[in-house]
């Protein structure tokens, strides 16, 4: 497919996991991409890495200018970049929570806002925020998590209806628990790396974690001119956690 062609996207986050399928997926398919991301030094050939801080608004602010005035325009913002946190809403200190939202939500909003003017500009615009599974199911430990991400599906939803008329669609993917270099870094820490990756593969409704390249694909869809009537969605890519209730394997 070539339905970006002649489009630029920028993905905050692109450095690594999903971000870095989503670059992949969207160059294979004609889009000129931008990384933005706090280490952006081994992103492909061809692709413009961009050090940006989505915690910082004057980086921000820098980082699209630098996009715009390199590859001319701006066409579809990603917003990927965030961080995860453990702990029930007991655990973690007020600072800890300013420091989750600011990443996960305030980092939506500052890339969000700094792109708007040159997505007006663009006949395609499209923005897709990476929500999560966690936006709409509770799972243990992960308060804060679960909180920003329920945020940014909520912030979605208001930026779909208060820039349609603009001519920019709005929408979010909601990944189940993917195979990323987060989810290594927790296994790292569990007393028995293999055994909490089996229970992780066993609570997906398919029987295995989540791949970057199928939550890619699923953002391409998401931000792809083809989907023109498509905006205010969130798109689970959870292996059925979302939705099915199945009997247990025997």
């Amino acid at each position: 497919m070539n339905d970006f062609d002649g489009l630029v996207a920028a993905v905050t986050g692109g450095a690594s996991g999903i971000g870095a399928a989503v670059v992949r997926v969207l160059q294979d398919r004609g889009a000129r991409v931008a990384v933005l991301d706090l280490d952006p030094s081994g992103v492909p050939d061809g692709v413009l890495g961009v050090r940006t801080d989505v915690g910082d608004d004057a980086s921000v602010r820098a980082a699209i200018d630098t996009v715009v005035r390199e590859l001319g325009r701006l066409d579809v913002v990603v917003n990927n970049a965030g961080i995860g946190a453990q702990g029930t809403v007991a655990d973690n200190d007020d600072e800890e929570w300013r420091r989750v939202f600011d990443i996960n939500v305030m980092g939506v909003v500052r890339v969000s806002r700094a792109a708007l003017p040159h997505l007006h500009r663009s006949p395609a615009a499209a923005i897709v925020n990476t929500a999560s599974l966690v936006a709409t199911a509770g799972l243990p430990q992960r308060a804060a998590y679960s909180a920003s991400k329920g945020a940014v599906a909520a912030l979605t939803r208001a930026m779909a209806a208060d820039h349609l008329p603009e001519g920019i669609r709005v929408n979010s993917v909601d990944p189940g628990t993917a195979d990323t270099p987060w989810i290594d870094r927790l296994l790292e820490q569990a007393d028995d790396p293999d055994a909490e990756r089996a229970a992780l593969e066993a609570r997906q409704p398919h029987g295995r974690l989540v791949s970057a390249e199928e939550v890619a694909h699923a953002v391409a869809y998401l931000a792809s001119p083809t989907a023109g009537s498509t905006t205010g969605t969130s798109l689970a890519v959870d292996g059925g956690m979302s939705g099915l209730r199945l009997r247990p394997r025997t």
